[in-house]
């Protein structure tokens, strides 16, 4: 057993591998747990998780850029885990200080180290709720956001911890229903269409955490975008949504084994 370090909220089996953590320990972060880094460390044996984990979060930073110059000041971060360097409203804020955001996650962790850091930003809030309850997430934004004007809706590396069973279609769908005209969801999803071995092996490791994945072909990932009108580049892989240099695409973009889009509701 692990011993429960003084920043742990109560409840917390830092024995079970999280998704939250183990993409915080990848990302360099320092709140994860021997269990986390063991898995992460099992994952890299078989992926490329940590190019995978950096590639993510530059896609998220550029698609937060791009919403906030399309004068997004409201942004809806679901399954955003555990603050790291380039949080949502530290990039929003860099085009309109007055950007407002909320951050849904279920990992105690995440929600217990995000309302520290945002103690003093009166324009953000943390939301410890289960993304697949779409109207308890919902009416607890709306004390922050006004859904009568256009929204961000930012479901980043998170879709695939929800299984077929629980309907991750239907559940971004009453997301999408709503949000007003002009708002946009940025996505982005595991996939074994690259590298189907190796995220079978991959999927195999995740069996053993909390939040088991289900990686998704390009076609179930357009499901996820219906009555969307997609922006240009369309469906691609993380890197190659509107990178700013070439080294941001690499030799190969499609070892990112996310694929990553962007959709404005008409």
């Amino acid at each position: 057993m692990v011993d429960r370090v003084s920043w742990v909220p109560e409840g917390v089996n830092v024995d079970v591998p999280s998704s939250a953590r183990i993409y915080d320990y990848l990302l360099g972060g320092g709140h994860n747990f021997e269990a986390d880094r063991e898995t992460a460390e099992a994952l890299i044996k078989v992926l490329p998780v940590r190019g995978m984990a950096r590639l993510n979060r530059a896609y998220l930073r550029r698609a937060v850029l791009e919403l906030a110059d399309l004068g997004i000041r409201q942004f809806l971060d679901l399954g955003s885990g555990i603050p790291t360097v380039g949080n949502v409203h530290e990039v929003a804020h860099e085009v309109a200080p007055d950007s407002k955001v909320v951050y849904v996650d279920f990992e105690p962790v995440a929600i217990t180290h995000a309302e520290l850091m945002l103690a003093d930003e009166p324009n953000v809030t943390a939301l410890l709720a289960d993304l697949r309850e779409p109207e308890k997430v919902i009416a607890q934004a709306r004390e922050l956001l006004d859904f009568s004007q256009p929204i961000g809706l930012l479901v980043v590396g998170v879709l695939q911890f929800i299984p077929d069973s629980d309907d991750p279609w239907g559940v971004l769908a009453r997301y999408v229903d709503a949000l007003p005209a002009g708002s946009y969801l940025a996505l982005s999803h595991f996939t074994a269409d690259s590298m189907p071995a190796a995220m079978a092996a991959g999927k195999e490791i995740f069996a053993k955490t909390a939040e088991p994945i289900t990686p998704r072909t390009k076609a179930q990932v357009a499901d996820m975008l219906a009555g969307l009108e997609i922006v240009e580049p369309g469906i691609v892989f993380t890197p190659e949504w509107r990178p700013e240099s070439p080294e941001d695409v690499g030799e190969d973009p499609t070892k990112a084994n996310l694929y990553a889009a962007v959709g404005r509701k008409p």
